[in-house]
């Protein structure tokens, strides 16, 4: 499965094409469902394009983009920085009244176990996102570890081969304790391109899109989400 991770915590400064109201998300989300993708994760933002968790912006961000590309699946963030920040978040999930298919939840964070706890019991499917060997124990210990969607294995080094050991590390720790949800494996900058190929290797899934990383195969800049997307699908051919 490919994921397109469309936006991120990047603002325009990163990139000209960064998508951030719903109707921007919802055309780059058609873009990239044409150009190869199969699922997709954003960051939902308010009028002032800033990244936010409340209800409303949530339902106008699932609304528009659920019209654009009916029936594709569409997961959110949860970043414990997301306003209003920490644990105060919660009650802006407890209040989504439009609920996205899944959410990516970092178990780096605090109160990650209240939060799986919190989005299974309203029916969203979760990615336990996992940054170290620390956060794979951690989810394991987890009751409801299993009930979760995929494992998310999130490999933010910017030097590769510590990335490729964090991501052997991981992995070995799954295995031994018989974790058989798919794993999505993605990296950030300069570790995209090698680690997707290491993905493609692996027979995970994988994500690809300007939340992670702008830049093609080739070092130049990227035109687009979908550009990047059309990349990745032909590095897997």
């Amino acid at each position: 499965m490919l994921q397109a991770c469309l936006n991120g915590g990047r603002d325009r400064a990163f990139h000209p094409s960064v998508p951030l109201s719903p109707t921007e998300l919802a055309d780059d989300a058609r873009s990239v469902i044409e150009a190869g993708a199969q699922q997709l994760h954003l960051h939902v933002r308010d009028r002032a394009g800033k990244e936010s968790l409340h209800p409303d912006d949530v339902a106008s961000a699932l609304q528009a983009v659920r019209a654009s590309v009916p029936g594709i699946p569409v997961g959110l963030s949860t970043g414990w920085w997301i306003p209003p920040k920490g644990r105060a978040r919660q009650e802006h999930i407890k209040a989504w009244h439009v609920l996205p298919d899944y959410v990516s939840i970092n178990l780096i964070e605090e109160d990650s176990a209240e939060v799986i706890d919190l989005v299974l019991a309203k029916g969203i499917g979760v990615e336990a996102g996992l940054w170290s060997a620390v956060d794979a124990e951690k989810f394991l210990s987890h009751p409801s570890a299993a009930k979760c969607l995929r494992v998310l294995i999130e490999l933010n080094e910017q030097d590769l081969p510590a990335a490729e050991q964090a991501l052997r590390d991981i992995q070995a720790i799954l295995d031994r304790a018989g974790m058989k949800l798919p794993r999505l494996v993605h990296g950030l900058d300069r570790t995209v391109w090698p680690l997707y190929r290491e993905t493609l290797r692996l027979g995970c899934d994988a994500r690809i899109g300007l939340e992670d990383g702008k830049h093609l195969p080739s070092g130049d800049l990227a035109e687009s989400n979908a550009a990047l997307i059309r990349a990745a699908r032909a590095l897997a051919a």
